[in-house]
């Protein structure tokens, strides 16, 4: 049928992003009858044949044919371009990192889009992931060695050198030796494990020529207040007798600190730019201190929470003593488990971990020329608005009017609230009930089956909304039948 109507009509076509334009089909009257015998199979009615003559008969209304069906001529089918999607994830604690999760994410979406064009930026907030994440992104070089872990224990760990800076600068997560993912978990005592490794991390990068450290504080497992790093770059902690605390310190040995003498530190840190990029919001005392708020999360019974806050009140009036103004209350003070407030005794500039990370990024002109945005992180609930990742990257995706969409580990109380955060949806990788243990082992495996499964009932959404519309310009009144009197039905309907 199509070769026969194909044979008696001229058609002209322009290409379009959507599907193809119907420019025009000359019919003439000699097609006519041939063209009658389809009008039922083409849903197109057709006029008086009175109002025919030899010539051409009128042009019909340019149509755009948004879904080209099965049988239309593949040499007048135009191919969509590739979706742009940008992949802008946290990682999951303890399991993925963000480098990691950005690419199960583009192996769920491939699965659906083989040939979707994809930009992977995986995000950071000063915790898990951050130094290789940083240095990945700047071409950077990681620095591999063993340091001091946080029970106690030499483990390998890195930091990194950011590549393209004029100041050598380098990148410390205090995670990657004193995070609480390398706390085994039935020694999860916040008042015995120590941030001496992130200490050794800084002295190393300060021998290796670093003008300029970023430290980044987050998913810390200790409450030390920085006493560790604070000997392992050459401080004297010393208690009430003039004694030297025991080596490396811990929240416990905190109780017993009455004095410290910093003209012993490392002597590279006169002389270069020391930032710490932290949840602006921790504060080291009181009922919103990190005692109280974090010290149960590490494992901290009331007791040692008690313990822990009395800790962390000797530092700050020994920080008092050495600087003159109170530091229990200062933003990011409490930033680690009060390892902020350490590096405050070292002169460190604390900046929030925002507008510090972000900043590598240029997170604003990852937007451009974009028509989908995936995050994820490890929970999803009533707090992400508060500075979470997935709030973050929504927030600045808002402003360029495109959708945005979420996995994570677990939603709980109140996800809802995402919603009027900027994240148009979100989903759980949980596919049934199951353990932490075995949700860890497997995340890679749910978090790209999960974005497949969300992919694809994006494109159904897609299909769903997709139909056919005039572009043709008004009609003017005439007393002649033309094709522009009639509906056209779309090629998709024809079978």
């Amino acid at each position: 049928m199509w070769l026969h109507l194909w044979k008696h009509a001229e058609l002209k076509r322009a290409s379009c992003r959507e599907g193809i334009y119907v420019s025009h089909i000359n019919l003439h009257k000699h097609s006519l009858s041939s063209f009658a015998h389809h009008s039922s199979y083409l849903d197109l009615p057709l006029p008086n044949q009175s109002h025919l003559s030899n010539s051409s008969y009128p042009t019909m209304p340019h149509l755009r044919l948004i879904r080209p069906g099965r049988n239309t001529p593949k040499k007048y089918r135009q191919a969509k371009p590739p979706m742009k999607i940008l992949i802008s994830p946290s990682g999951f604690k303890e399991s993925l990192g963000p480098s990691e999760v950005a690419t199960c994410i583009e192996n769920g979406i491939r699965r659906v889009l083989p040939n979707a064009a994809i930009r992977k930026v995986p995000l950071v907030d000063g915790g898990e992931g951050t130094a290789m994440t940083l240095t990945e992104h700047t071409e950077g070089e990681l620095i591999h060695l063993e340091v001091t872990g946080p029970v106690g224990q030499k483990v390998k760990s890195y930091y990194g050198f950011l590549g393209g800076q004029s100041q050598r600068t380098a990148i410390v997560e205090m995670a990657a030796a004193a995070g609480l993912h390398m706390v085994p978990r039935n020694a999860r005592d916040p008042t015995k494990t120590t941030t001496y490794g992130v200490g050794e991390l800084i002295a190393d990068a300060l021998n290796k020529g670093a003008e300029r450290v970023l430290i980044g504080c987050g998913d810390s497992g200790t409450s030390d207040g920085g006493a560790g790093l604070l000997q392992a770059l050459g401080a004297r902690l010393l208690d009430k007798e003039g004694n030297e605390l025991p080596t490396p310190a811990n929240g416990t040995t905190l109780t017993k600190l009455a004095s410290m003498d910093l003209t012993t530190v490392h002597p590279r840190l006169h002389d270069i730019v020391l930032e710490v990029a932290c949840n602006w919001q921790n504060v080291l005392l009181g009922p919103n201190g990190v005692a109280r708020v974090y010290g149960p999360q590490k494992g901290a019974s009331p007791e040692q929470v008690d313990l822990l806050e009395s800790a962390l009140d000797n530092l700050a009036t020994v920080a008092h003593q050495r600087l003159g103004y109170e530091v229990g209350m200062l933003p990011g003070s409490g930033a680690s488990g009060g390892m902020g407030a350490g590096l405050i005794l070292l002169g460190a500039h604390i900046r929030p971990r925002y507008e510090a990370i972000m900043e590598w990024f240029g997170i604003n002109d990852l937007f451009e020329d974009c028509q989908l945005v995936f995050t994820a992180e490890g929970g999803i609930d009533f707090q992400t608005p508060n500075g979470k990742i997935p709030s973050d990257v929504a927030n600045r995706a808002k402003a360029f009017g495109i959708p945005v969409i979420a996995l994570a580990g677990t939603v709980g109380q109140g996800a809802d609230v995402n919603y009027q955060a900027g994240i148009d949806a979100f989903t759980s990788i949980l596919q049934a009930p199951t353990t932490l243990d075995k949700a860890i082992a497997e995340a890679e495996r749910l978090v790209t089956d999960a974005a497949e499964s969300t992919m694809r009932m994006v494109m159904v959404g897609l299909s769903l909304g997709m139909g056919y519309e005039s572009i043709a310009t008004p009609k003017t009144p005439s007393s002649a039948l033309s094709f522009r009197d009639f509906p056209i039905s779309p090629i998709a309907q024809i079978s």
